[in-house]
């Protein structure tokens, strides 16, 4: 890393960070702006930036994300989510931390069976409008989702595009991810509902008005267009069973989300502009600049160094390995995204294995997932779920700033980090 171009890329980002930061220019114009740079003093070049799978745009995670906001566009203009959120609220007894709870459990069960990116675009729209009838501050609902979405993520082969990189690499199936991380999931969403009842508390404010006027109301009125939303749930149900299929069919998610999308499109009768006028393209951009910095910090050798340290760190240590890979990739997760931090870190990891004479099921691959997974949470932009959600309450003029999220990110990562470390101890070496 003696090299200017290394320095200069570590310029950049951190610049861009703190910029994201401040919050002082949108999060979007600093993106772009860092990844301009980072090409301009090629710490990376466009090759790299637009072609390379291992250091380039992810275009898994934008066509993905592309194609659900297609599906959920149109799956907004049949009243759903409208049906969705007084369902929710009536089963709740409009009690606001019910309510919370309910969506909280959804949302991480639902993450375990989709990703958690298209979990929170379908959760989100359903959220506010809850908040909408309840006359309650939408922000806390949000944040609370896309804690849970991240935790639960982690219990699954398909809930976190980290635990794809991995299973890839160990040799992984769905069900060992299920057998070592579901568990510990479990636990720690029922560890999340208390932290939420505590962080959130003054935001559950019981408007008794309000209340009687959503139970009164018909949840099967808020339906205006049968017919697309019978052709909308078939689509979503085939895509979802693709993504679940994933291990099976070898489709690619953002490959079956925008087979889905274009078959939705082309059934039903929604215009094809009103659709794509849902899309939040700022959310897409900014995660074209983010993987573009994050590149340059690949190319450059940045990240490498870091991976070689915490390897010479940990050198045939198991115990103190995995502690220090689960501490470290929760904290690396926090500030660059987890998907690169993990592809850079699986082959590393598979040498570490390799050395400690293990196999595809060794702790080290459960240290690195939970570690990745759950420091997602810390901050605004530790994961791809956060970022998108960002991106809706913006859109639906909610804001949600970056110390917002950050605050109760970092209390939860904390918690559950420290629970996972716990496990990891207690379940492969205490009672191994």
């Amino acid at each position: 890393m003696n090299d200017w171009h290394s320095w200069a890329a570590i310029v950049v980002f951190v610049g861009a960070y703190a910029l994201i930061i401040s919050e002082k220019i949108h999060r979007v114009a600093v993106a772009l702006g860092g990844a301009g740079l980072m090409l301009a003093i090629r710490a990376t070049d466009d090759e790299s930036a637009f072609y390379s799978e291992h250091s380039g745009i992810d275009w898994n995670v934008i066509f993905l994300l592309l194609g659900m906001m297609m599906i959920v566009g149109v799956l907004k203009k049949t009243g759903m989510f409208e049906y969705l959120a007084i369902w929710s609220v009536k089963r709740a007894r409009a009690k606001p931390f019910r309510v919370m709870a309910m969506l909280v459990v959804i949302t991480a069960v639902a993450s375990a069976l989709l990703d958690n990116v298209t979990t929170v675009l379908l959760i989100a729209p359903v959220t506010l409008l809850v908040c909408e009838r309840l006359a309650l501050p939408a922000a806390p609902f949000l944040i609370a989702e896309v804690l849970a979405s991240n935790i639960g993520g982690t219990a699954t082969l398909v809930g976190d595009p980290p635990n794809i990189i991995i299973a890839s690499r160990a040799g992984l199936t769905f069900n060992d991810f299920l057998v070592h991380l579901a568990p510990l999931v479990a636990v720690l969403v029922v560890v999340l509902l208390g932290l939420c009842r505590v962080m959130f508390r003054k935001s559950f404010r019981y408007d008794e008005d309000r209340a009687a006027e959503v139970m009164a109301l018909e949840e099967r009125e808020a339906i205006h267009d049968p017919r697309l939303l019978v052709q909308g749930l078939i689509v979503l149900t085939l895509v979802v069973a693709g993504f679940v299929l994933h291990p099976v069919l070898h489709y690619e998610p953002s490959v079956v989300a925008l087979l889905g999308a274009g078959l939705l499109v082309a059934i039903s009768t929604a215009e094809t502009g009103e659709v794509l006028r849902e899309v939040e393209w700022p959310t897409l951009a900014f995660f074209a600049g983010l993987f573009i910095m994050i590149g340059g910090l690949i190319e450059t050798g940045v990240i490498n160094e870091i991976s070689t340290a915490l390897a010479d760190l940990i050198g045939d240590n198991e115990l103190g390995g995995s502690m220090i890979l689960l501490g470290a990739s929760a904290v690396l997760s926090g500030i660059v995204d987890n998907i690169p931090y993990v592809a850079t870190m699986a082959p590393i990891t598979s040498d570490l294995v390799d050395s400690m004479g293990g196999g595809g099921d060794h702790v080290m691959w459960w240290a690195l997932a939970l570690g990745a997974d759950l420091g997602g949470n810390a901050t605004a932009i530790g994961a791809s779920a956060n970022v998108v959600v960002l991106g809706i309450a913006e859109r639906n003029r909610q804001p949600i700033s970056f110390w917002q999220f950050t605050k109760y990110g970092l209390i939860v990562t904390a918690v559950t980090v420290l629970l996972a470390l716990g496990y990891v101890w207690l379940r492969y070496f205490a009672l191994a």
